[in-house]
């Protein structure tokens, strides 16, 4: 098994996925990306992941969908739920079910980064995050 950071990605919108996928990688994380929902319950049905990221809203499996099927099957891990600024409620009542944290949209690759390390610490793990801020910061 690998030492990295497992990370679900889910999220109907391509562009997230693409721009998230690498800038996730740069930290140390093994990122699988879905658009479809069903893909992705069936991928985590075979794997644990220690990081699932998901949209709130999708059609026709939402993202609280998501959060319930991974708390029963993979309670060790982390959700991560993206909302827009218009579901916070809906963010509230998925913390409220179980989730680690929300991000709220629009955001920077940094932001979720920065959930996503403390995801990793809460697991007893570590990413690399900080040298990556070192890095940018020394130019």
């Amino acid at each position: 098994m690998s030492d990295n950071l497992q990370v679900l990605l889910l999220d109907d919108e391509p562009i997230v996925g693409r721009r998230l996928k690498p800038a996730l990688a740069k930290i140390g994380c093994e990122v699988e990306v879905f658009e479809d929902p069903e893909a992705a319950l069936a991928r985590m049905a075979q794997k644990e992941f220690d990081v699932v990221v998901t949209d709130i809203r999708m059609d026709q499996i939402d993202g609280m969908q998501v959060l319930e099927f991974v708390r029963d099957r993979w309670p060790r891990s982390k959700v991560i739920m993206i909302t827009g600024y218009a579901m916070m409620s809906l963010a509230r009542e998925a913390m409220e079910k179980g989730a680690f944290d929300f991000i709220a949209k629009p955001f920077k690759p940094d932001d979720l980064r920065r959930v996503i390390a403390k995801a990793a610490k809460a697991l007893g793990s570590s990413l690399d995050f900080e040298a990556v801020e070192m890095e940018k910061a020394n130019g």
